[in-house]
């Protein structure tokens, strides 16, 4: 995480800012899309140098957003956390930062009101809790805030997702159970508004309860991915198999309908996992392909 990594877009009378916890990733393409070739990225142009490298791996961030809007203060996606314990390397024992980036907008912890969470993969519930260091336990961060788990997300991993043999649920254990112990979950909808002109889309396939989350105000709209798509190159090509999605088929579905709808409309789309520029337009070219026209560009 660094301050010099935020950045901010207003949409009508609200301010979404990213807090980057890992920026710049840069993995095989095959990692979001197994079917997917360098070749195929070095093909399309619009992907460089922004979402792509010369060797045609991709580029990406991983990253939490917080919504301020008539006076609420929201998270969406609280990132991975620090010093955890996760499967990759990557992942472990991140630096601290994500507070003090957020302190930079002048919000303390105890000023957020809602975490909405798009789904419970670890790097979306992450700063959810921190670890107490005189008891080693985990504690709500956000100690008056409302945290929002879709009811069907989490049904899903307690009663399957956490017991596959495939997900570990430590990330559970540390950053979603003790919310829930705390009686500070609301278990909602996939429809749930969150506030006046914010609200949940459903978008399920990447987990069984996933959603996105829409805002409009002030005759402007903007959208947040979530997980549903995880690079530009999956919105020229929404129809291929992405390499996380627990119900592929139901994965191919979603992109592909959030392409149709969210094509040429003006919608301010807000990737979760995009690297620089992450927000920016669902276009189609001049050859009729779809592809991710980011700001500035």
């Amino acid at each position: 995480m660094a301050r010099e990594h935020m950045k901010s877009w207003q949409v009508g009378d609200v301010t979404v800012t990213r807090i980057v916890e890992l920026w710049d990733f840069q993995d095989d393409i095959r990692m979001t899309m197994p079917e997917a070739t360098e070749e195929e990225v070095l093909a399309m142009e619009w992907l460089h140098p922004h979402y792509a490298t010369p060797a045609g791996r991709q580029r990406m961030n991983f990253q939490g957003f917080v919504v301020q809007a008539s006076g609420r203060v929201i998270v969406v996606d609280s990132c991975i956390g620090a010093g955890r314990q996760r499967d990759f390397d990557v992942f472990c024992d991140l630096p601290e930062g994500f507070l003090e980036d957020l302190e930079s907008l002048g919000i303390t912890r105890e000023q957020v009101d809602t975490v909405m969470c798009t789904h419970l993969h670890f790097d979306h519930v992450g700063w959810n809790t921190y670890k107490d260091p005189k008891t080693g336990a985990y504690k709500p961060t956000f100690p008056n805030a409302r945290y929002l788990f879709g009811r069907k997300e989490y049904d899903a991993w307690q009663e399957t997702i956490r017991h596959d043999g495939h997900h570990s649920d430590t990330h559970l254990v540390e950053c979603v159970d003790p919310i829930v112990a705390a009686g500070m979950a609301d278990f909602i909808e996939a429809d749930h508004v969150i506030a006046e002109g914010i609200y949940c889309e459903p978008s399920h396939g990447h987990t069984p309860g996933h959603v996105h989350v829409r805002i409009s105000s002030n005759g402007e709209e903007a959208v947040i991915t979530g997980d549903l798509m995880h690079h530009p190159m999956q919105v020229a090509m929404p129809h291929r198999e992405a390499t996380f999605d627990m119900d592929k088929d139901a994965g191919k579905r979603t992109r592909t309908g959030f392409v149709e709808t969210y094509r040429d409309s003006g919608v301010l789309v807000i990737g979760a996992h995009f690297f620089e520029p992450t927000a920016g337009h669902l276009e189609t070219g001049m050859d009729g392909q779809t592809w991710f026209h980011g700001l500035g560009l």
